[in-house]
């Protein structure tokens, strides 16, 4: 970490062992410890909110990428697909009522040619919202079977 070589090392040893004395070294040594270890505690906070940033920034990236694409497909499909379900559905002309008996038809097969062309939508594809499936429940009284019983 700081190039430190193991000669180098060891003339700090002794100039420590000389300067601060054996009987105080070790207390130096924990003092020394304690500040490295709250030094690398806090380098750590660093690197890791700076990853957080960073990770954040590659999201924000991301979700516009996938916003642009999608947004992309969506124009290069929208003449491909079928009109949506929600629009509405051009309205059925109303049929004029007979007022006088004169203009109603009492042929057998006056219903016939209405009847088949009613107002089905069933060949067009319907948008159904995805269900929202959820972890069930848990009752901590409720008993299992088999709990509790006699054996």
């Amino acid at each position: 970490m700081f190039n430190i070589d193991s000669s180098e090392f060891l003339l700090v040893a002794i100039v420590a062992l000389v300067v601060i004395g054996p009987k105080d070294l070790p207390k130096a040594m924990r003092v020394v410890g304690y500040w490295v270890g709250k030094a690398r505690g806090v380098s750590r906070q660093f690197r890791q909110g700076f990853d957080n940033m960073v990770r954040e920034a590659e999201l924000e990236e991301m979700e516009k990428r996938w916003a642009a694409e999608n947004e992309r497909i969506m124009r290069e499909h929208a003449a491909d697909a079928p009109p949506a379900v929600n629009d509405p559905a051009p309205a059925p002309t109303p049929t004029p009522t007979p007022t006088s008996p004169a203009l109603v038809d009492h042929s057998p097969d006056h219903g016939s040619a209405t009847a088949t062309q009613h107002d089905d939508q069933s060949d067009r594809p319907m948008m159904v919202e995805k269900p929202v499936v959820g972890p069930a429940p848990v009752d901590p009284h409720t008993p299992r079977p088999n709990e509790g019983a006699a054996s």
